[in-house]
């Protein structure tokens, strides 16, 4: 399954530091894992003593290759360790994700202070990795104790445990801030220039006229107050010139009522006369 935001035809981001799975227990989460890695250009995943074992197979193959919407590459390419020491034996820092105080004495960051820091180490050359615990306990002390600095998120305090797929995207998406600059995916074209004061002032004139007539400013000594009302609500919206012709067209058409049609007549064009052949009498 692909999704709508798919294209095909566009570069595909890879790199970035590696995915870790520690003891992962559901197909589904790998794959929705795996999804999120895609988003955000982590091309990366280790998987370490998946529970069941890895590549899964039958339904719980389908479930993982649903879930990851068109990342299967990634599942496909997924490594496999035995131990979480092997999984991170050729990685210059390890990050250790943990929504609790462990007591390890290390450096403790969030993925909005962490991940920069690590987009600017990939891509000097550094191998860097993320780990993530089961889905049910975490990482224990032991994988905690195998990494470098550890990352936690700032949720609720009486809520804070994360989905696993959740936890990978939240630090996918700061990465990739932070190596992309954050800049937009695509922007609003600008489809009429700004509206001049001139053109705007003008407008206001013929609708505080059709206004007046219809004795909206009532009363009078409320008049100055009502009419910069009405001015500033329009001056916050920042009009555009085809924003202008639209409620000026609009007020038009309020106060004259709908447009009247005009009857072309189609002169009926004269048949030509229809021919007639004229038979002689017989004899």
């Amino acid at each position: 399954m692909v999704g709508a935001g798919t294209d095909r035809t566009k570069p595909l981001f890879e790199g970035g530091p590696s995915i870790i799975l520690v003891r992962p227990q559901l197909a589904v989460n790998i794959g929705m894992c795996a999804r999120a890695m895609a988003n955000f250009g982590l091309s990366n995943l280790r998987l370490v003593s998946p529970r069941e074992g890895w590549p899964r197979t039958d339904a719980r193959r389908e479930s993982a290759y649903a879930a990851a919407a068109g990342a299967v590459h990634l599942l496909e390419n997924a490594t496999v360790y035995d131990s979480t020491a092997a999984a991170i034996a050729d990685l210059n820092f390890v990050w250790a994700t943990t929504a609790r105080e462990r007591g390890q004495f290390k450096r403790v960051e969030t993925p909005a202070a962490a991940m920069p820091e690590c987009a600017r180490a990939t891509q000097s050359g550094e191998k860097q990795g993320i780990l993530f615990g089961p889905e049910r306990t975490g990482l224990d002390n032991d994988d905690i104790a195998l990494a470098s600095a550890i990352l936690t998120f700032p949720v609720n305090p009486a809520y804070g445990s994360l989905n696993l797929a959740q936890a990978v995207l939240l630090c996918g998406y700061e990465y990739f801030k932070a190596r992309e600059g954050g800049a937009l995916p695509f922007a609003q074209e600008e489809r009429s220039p700004p509206a001049q004061r001139e053109m705007t002032l003008s407008f206001f004139e013929f609708l505080e006229g059709h206004l007046e007539r219809s004795e909206f400013f009532k009363p009078d000594s409320k008049r100055p107050v009502m009419q910069r009302n009405l001015r500033n609500m329009f001056h916050r919206m920042n009009l555009t010139q085809q924003d202008v012709r639209t409620l000026w067209g609009a007020v038009v058409r309020l106060v004259e009522g709908p447009r009247k049609e005009i009857q072309t007549r189609k002169r009926a064009k004269p048949k030509p006369a229809a021919e007639t052949t004229e038979v002689e009498p017989k004899a």
